[in-house]
């Protein structure tokens, strides 16, 4: 992703343009994740987002999925907390929305993510974007405290019966 501004991080209005995930910003992508995210992520996670399939789907560097039979699912998603409130994180989840509403092969039924249980911001952010919390997964994250985290959804079409 890349921002351009007008006099100060703060100001409220941003141009933001979106580039495709490349080897060349891996590294930037290792850094923001490495800030936005309480867990470090292997070396085999930053060659998965690589892969051609999700491409659609990872067209920010702080933000990727991939493809779970049916569904999409969100690994990450971040905003570095200068840029928060500026509808970054909404065009960025709105544009991942209409990729995958428009995605035919396959059919993607849901997008669905997980949220540590004390990231209420989050939750919030993405309820108001669609998203139904759907559960509680027990002990997901295994090395931060707290170990549980809400499963997020939003439905996209009708699954097939």
């Amino acid at each position: 992703m890349k921002m351009e501004s007008q006099n100060t991080p703060a100001a409220s209005s941003a141009r933001v343009s979106f580039a495709s995930l490349t080897s060349q910003n891996l590294g930037t992508v290792r850094k923001l994740n490495s800030v936005l995210f309480p867990i470090k992520y292997s070396e085999k996670y930053y060659q998965d987002i690589l892969h051609a399939d999700i491409e659609p789907f990872c067209q920010l560097r702080n933000i990727c999925c991939r493809f779970e039979e049916k569904d999409l699912y969100l690994m990450t998603m971040g905003v570095l907390a200068p840029y928060r409130s500026r509808q970054i994180g909404s065009q960025a989840i709105e544009r991942i929305i209409k990729a995958a509403t428009s995605h035919a092969k396959p059919k993607i039924n849901r997008i669905f993510l997980h949220v540590q249980v004390s990231n209420e911001d989050a939750k919030r952010f993405y309820e108001r974007h669609g998203f139904k919390e759907v559960g509680i997964h027990e002990n997901y994250y295994k090395k931060i405290t707290p170990r549980d985290a809400w499963i997020l959804e939003r439905q996209i079409g009708s699954p097939d019966k």
